[in-house]
């Protein structure tokens, strides 16, 4: 029986049409085509294909996921009120986001981060259809400022996975096919610091697959893994553990060993009765539910109610954890994380010393 985490797994020619056919037109085209003045060649139609799986590229999957459903939530907005959306008008897109912080139905409310993300998904959205918003508008911008104002609240932050947590999680994994996968997931993505997407994109070597976002190279003391990360390529060391139990090197090698696996994707799918490696790469949001699995399994935070608990943690615990773990300078886990700056570090610490230099003694109170 297949378990939880295998279930789920035109250019702008100066006619306006509908939100759905401009829909349909961005999945077509991704706002590359060739100028009209140009006579279509099997070479040229050739090149505007390469054009749009490049443009495709420029930003994530997740994030072409979300400004895709940013654009359809403001279009189906717009049709309800009988407004078209477009060409981009600011004093619409101000009146839309007023309207998601302040619900005319019975939906929720949306919060600030969120109507941010939304303000990008459309700017990314009109960008490809060949427009510009100007978010800095005054219809829009003082509305934003207004909507920060009166509703912004401190960031929510997923509980950090700390040492004994993470020991006791992957004590409750099994040593078959697929417990050895998972035990590799967690030990890797948590003293890696990775993200989840960066486990998952994981080659056994290099350019192995054209999706890849990265490969592992097994050395004698650690694994050396080279990511395509959120910022840009970097290198990540993982030096061996104290233990053959707990040490991620050691587990990533059980993994490869045992699911015969030395081309392709590091982490795959597994058979039903899972004996067996399959070839399909495993999705991100496996990560993210491994995680809640584990964490009800090894009974963290077990005073609070199951519903409280899951919504704790997510893959970002895992990088929250080593950041709140690791007792080293802070620089060495800046570089680890690959943060451009030591205060978005900071924000992963959720356990750091925060008084440990006093300004107030050192000037003398």
């Amino acid at each position: 029986m297949t378990s939880e985490d295998e279930k789920h797994t035109s250019s702008n020619s100066g006619v306006f049409n509908n939100a759905q056919d401009e829909e349909i037109d961005q999945e077509k085209s991704d706002g590359i085509a060739l100028p009209a003045h140009v006579a279509g060649s099997g070479a040229l139609d050739r090149l505007v294909d390469t054009a749009r799986d490049y443009a495709r590229q420029a930003t994530s999957e997740n994030t072409n996921k979300a400004y895709k459903k940013d654009w359809a939530h403001f279009s189906s907005w717009c049709r309800r009120r009988g407004a078209d959306p477009l060409p981009p008008s600011p004093e619409l897109v101000g009146l839309y986001i007023a309207n998601c912080a302040a619900p005319d139905t019975k939906t929720s409310a949306l919060s600030v981060s969120t109507i941010e993300r939304r303000l990008s998904g459309l700017a990314w959205q009109y960008q490809q259809r060949g427009f510009t918003l100007d978010r800095k508008n005054r219809h829009i911008a003082t509305v934003l400022a207004g909507i920060k104002r009166k509703h912004a609240r401190p960031p929510v932050q997923k509980e950090a996975i700390l040492r004994d947590d993470i020991l006791a999680m992957v004590a409750t994994l099994p040593y078959d096919l697929r417990g050895l996968r998972d035990r590799a997931i967690l030990l890797l993505g948590y003293a890696g610091g990775l993200r989840r997407s960066e486990i998952v994109s994981l080659d056994h070597g290099k350019d192995d697959t054209p999706d890849a976002g990265g490969w592992v190279d097994i050395l004698d003391q650690g694994a050396l893994l080279t990511l395509n990360a959120k910022t840009g390529w970097r290198e990540v060391e993982i030096g061996r553990g104290s233990t053959v139990q707990t040490c991620p090197v050691h587990a990533i090698e059980q993994w490869l060993h045992f699911a015969k696996i030395d081309f392709g994707p590091v982490f795959v799918r597994t058979s039903r009765d899972g004996t067996k490696a399959l070839e399909a790469r495993l999705s991100d949001k496996h990560v993210a539910r491994l995680i809640k699995h584990t964490v009800l399994d090894a009974g963290i935070r077990s005073e609070l109610p199951e519903k409280d608990r899951l919504a704790l943690f997510s893959g970002h615990s895992l990088r929250a954890g080593l950041a709140s773990s690791a007792e080293v300078d802070e620089r060495y886990i800046q570089k680890h994380l690959g943060h451009a700056s030591a205060e978005m570090t900071r924000r992963y610490q959720r356990h750091r010393d925060r008084f440990r230099v006093n300004l107030t003694k050192a000037a003398g109170l």
